[in-house]
Formats: C-alpha cells, structure tokens, sequence
C-alpha cells in the first residue's frame, strides 16, 4: 500500500526537523506524498518543495492555521496553498508580530516569578522567524524548571495554567477567505480538539460548510480509530471529503510517527487522491 502524510511539521514552525531533513526521512520510509503544514508559517515550503523535488517525492505546500475559538481549539489545514500570496503573507506577518509580543508577556510574567530564561539564545540561534509556546518550554527544560516539554506545558505554559496568555488568531471567515486567495482549500484539522459534543459537532460542520470549509481531517493519531470512523461518516454525510495525517512534529511526540495515523494506521493513498480532487475541483470553479 502506497503511504502518504498529509499532516507534518517542521522546524519551519516547532517540528525538531529541518524542511529538507522531514523530506529525507519521508523518502527513507518510501512516503510517495508529503505535505508540510507548519504552524502559521510557510518558511518552510520552498526548501521542502525542493528537497522533494529531488528525490521524487510529491509535495503538496499547506500551513496550519489557528482559529478563533471556544472551548476547545480549532486548526485550519490549508492545502495546495501558493506561499508567495500577499493575502496569506500579511495575515502570517501579522499573527508573527503578536505572537512576539505575546513571547515577550509570557517570560515578563516567569521573570516576575523568579524565572530566569535567556530567550535571546532562542532568537540568535533559530533558522526561522517562528517562536512559539514549544520554544520557551523548552527554555524551562533547560534551565531546569521542567522535565519535558509536555511536562512545561502541564504545569506553567498550556491553557489554563499560571503563565498562558492567549494566543492572538485569525477569525474562521478570514483563515478561510485567505487561504483561498492563495489558491488552497481548507480542511478542519482534528475535530475533537474542538472538544464539543457530537451534536454540536455535526452542527458545526454544517454551518463551516457553507463557510468555505471543503474537508475533515477525520483521521488523526490523538482520536481512537472508531472516533475516526464516525468522523469519516459524519463528513460524507455532508458531502465534505475526508484527509488523513500523523501531526509529526518529531521524537518528542512517539505517538505522531511519520506516515501513520489513529490506530497506528498507515495513511493510504486514497486520501491524497481525494485531496488532489478537491483541489481540481476548486480551481475549476
């Protein structure tokens, strides 16, 4: 069976990979697809594209989009996107600036508890403009304030905990709007993050239907895989085509292993054939 993934990240946003080293380990493991959907950011396409490019690999260029939302989060997928698009370049400058300052609050608020953290070796250091929550748990890691970075989540930067601040996001219509400017379609990553219930859910599905939303990531290694079927059913429903991802970020997530999904499925070739349909489809009109 031909592998695919639809759904990784790279050091471009916070995987431990480089772009070119995700495409290498992706044509080790013979993927015959790829799509790199780095965390608001697409710094990543280009060297991706032609890292794939050269060993054979098809790529198709996407980003993961955040959206505004309650009480749960919600991810956008954008795929077949065109990553020189002014729209999608202003929104990405603009969410990059916030997200800055909202760095520079989060550790104002750590050095008022007695944290010491050296957060200009992360910007010295970095190969891309993306620093995020994952980069200053690190910090904590390494200064010895927590164990793992999940650990550092847990206990200091994740929703909910002493130093999160909320993160500045896109308003669903306007991710939408964007990512079709840049000549993509979106797809909803991982429903159950939206951690609502069924019938709220099909109800949302609906509505972002009519929004612009063409799929469902319905398959994802964080979801059982029977919670995957039911999300499969509920978007053929509603005539909305289906994706499949890992969310590979890299070692420190085992349980999001390159080219599989829930249930430590391997990601078939059917669902980038869906993708690719969709993607036709639109830009036919």
């Amino acid at each position: 069976m031909a592998i695919i993934d639809l759904h990784t990240h790279s050091s471009a946003s916070d995987g431990e990979l480089s772009p070119r080293e995700l495409v290498a380990k992706a044509d080790a493991m013979g993927l015959q697809t790829l799509a790199l959907t780095d965390h608001d950011s697409v710094a990543g396409l280009a060297e991706a594209s032609q890292a794939a490019q050269d060993c054979g690999i098809e790529f198709i260029p996407g980003i993961e989009i955040e959206i505004e939302f309650n009480p749960g989060e919600c991810h956008l997928l954008g795929y077949g996107i065109d990553h020189e698009s002014e729209p999608l370049q202003e929104a990405l400058s603009m969410l990059a600036q916030a997200r800055h300052e909202r760095n520079r609050a989060m550790l104002e608020k750590l050095r008022e508890e007695g944290f010491r953290l050296d957060y200009e070796s992360i910007l010295a250091t970095s190969s891309f403009a993306y620093i995020g929550r994952p980069h200053l748990a690190d910090l904590l890691v390494r200064a010895g304030h927590a164990r793992t970075r999940q650990d550092a989540f847990d206990r200091y930067l994740g929703k909910g905990r002493p130093f999160y601040l909320k993160k500045a996001c896109l308003e669903l219509d306007d991710a939408i709007a964007r990512i079709e400017a840049a000549g993509g379609i979106a797809v909803l990553a991982h429903p159950y993050s939206l951690f609502v219930s069924k019938s709220m859910l099909a109800a949302i599905f609906d509505a972002w239907k009519e929004k612009g939303i063409r799929g469902i990531e319905a398959y994802h290694p964080t979801a059982k895989y029977g919670q995957c079927v039911i999300l499969e059913r509920m978007a053929r429903e509603r005539g909305l085509f289906v994706t499949a991802g890992s969310d590979f970020h890299g070692a420190r997530r085992p349980e999001c292993g390159l080219g599989k999904t829930a249930g430590g499925m391997p990601i078939s070739h059917r669902f980038r054939d869906e993708l690719v349909h969709a993607l036709e489809s639109f830009r036919r009109g």
